[in-house]
């Protein structure tokens, strides 16, 4: 339970510095937007409730994928191939600013007194 707690600790930390960063604020954005566009897309066109569908993209984008949901139409298809061309670049960046704020959050400092 302590390195729980260590671990939540050290992830808030690196989540805070992480917001003060203006490159992480537009990651951020950019893929909440993609995360926000595939679950409508999901919602309507593969009928899915929105909870599964914000589920589905967030599986998707991190790589972990879904074992037993396959789109079931042709644009479905079509969609989560490019969405996760678009989608994974994005939240690796993010999650590697996140990652660089828990590691290095003086550098992060000294970057952002630069701009």
């Amino acid at each position: 339970m302590v390195s729980f707690v260590l671990t939540l600790k050290r992830l808030l930390k690196g989540i805070f510095y992480a917001f003060k960063d203006p490159k992480f604020l537009a990651l951020f954005v950019l893929t909440a937007a993609t995360l926000l566009s595939g679950t409508l897309f999901y919602t309507r066109v593969e009928g899915l409730h929105w909870i599964d569908a914000l589920y589905f993209c967030a599986v998707t984008l991190t790589t972990v994928g879904h074992p037993s949901f396959v789109p079931s139409t042709g644009l479905g298809k079509a969609f989560t191939v490019i969405y996760m061309f678009a989608g994974i670049g994005l939240t690796f960046a993010m999650i590697a600013r996140i990652t660089a704020g828990i590691l290095f959050p003086r550098r992060m400092k000294s970057e952002q007194d630069e701009e």
